[in-house]
């Protein structure tokens, strides 16, 4: 039961980060859609990007979420790890629920946003977006690799590794920034 149970949390791992690395696409070219001046256009493509943020959001992302905290907790307990969380050999468990936390904080800004846009509130440019797009890739890598190593001694390693990477992720979004504003 234990590996079924793991298997299902792992699906629903996987359809919860599609529906967050998709989302805030959407917002951006929702973003962008609202620069267009022919307002028939505009009107189009906003209520065209309202229903797929709709259909993304609450079809695949909201329920893989939930189907995720449900199926997470559940292979824990049942493989014991609960137990080990504060000891020695645990704490990589607990450094990782610490990423899936501000993973679910990230998540609960993504329908924050969901929400302002669907009301026709654009409080944050392309740009911005763009770079709070990076945020899940940036704990995805975090929580796969304290769940594949299990070491927290590794955590400075892993902490240096993260932080270049955002930094390379930074660069890439202002490198791609300056392409777009050349064309």
């Amino acid at each position: 039961m234990y590996n079924y149970l793991k298997a299902l949390h792992i699906i629903f791992i996987v359809t919860w980060f599609a529906g967050m690395f998709y989302m805030p696409r959407l917002f951006i070219y929702n973003t962008e859609a609202q620069e267009n001046k022919n307002e028939q256009v505009r009107l189009a493509l906003t209520k065209q990007f309202s229903v797929m943020m709709k259909r993304l959001w609450y079809g695949i992302t909201f329920p893989s979420a939930i189907l995720t905290l449900i199926f997470g907790p559940a292979i824990m307990f049942m493989g014991h790890w609960n137990k080990t969380l504060f000891d020695t050999s645990g704490r990589w468990l607990l450094i990782k629920l610490c990423f899936v936390l501000l993973l679910y904080c990230y998540f609960f800004s993504l329908q924050k946003i969901l929400k302002q846009q669907l009301k026709g509130i654009f409080k944050y440019s392309s740009t911005q977006l763009r770079i709070w797009n990076e945020v899940a890739t940036i704990l995805l890598i975090a929580i796969v690799f304290l769940a594949t190593v299990k070491n927290a001694i590794s955590l400075i390693y892993g902490i240096i590794g993260l932080v270049l990477f955002i930094l390379i992720l930074m660069s890439a979004i202002k490198i791609y920034k300056m392409i777009r504003e050349k064309k």
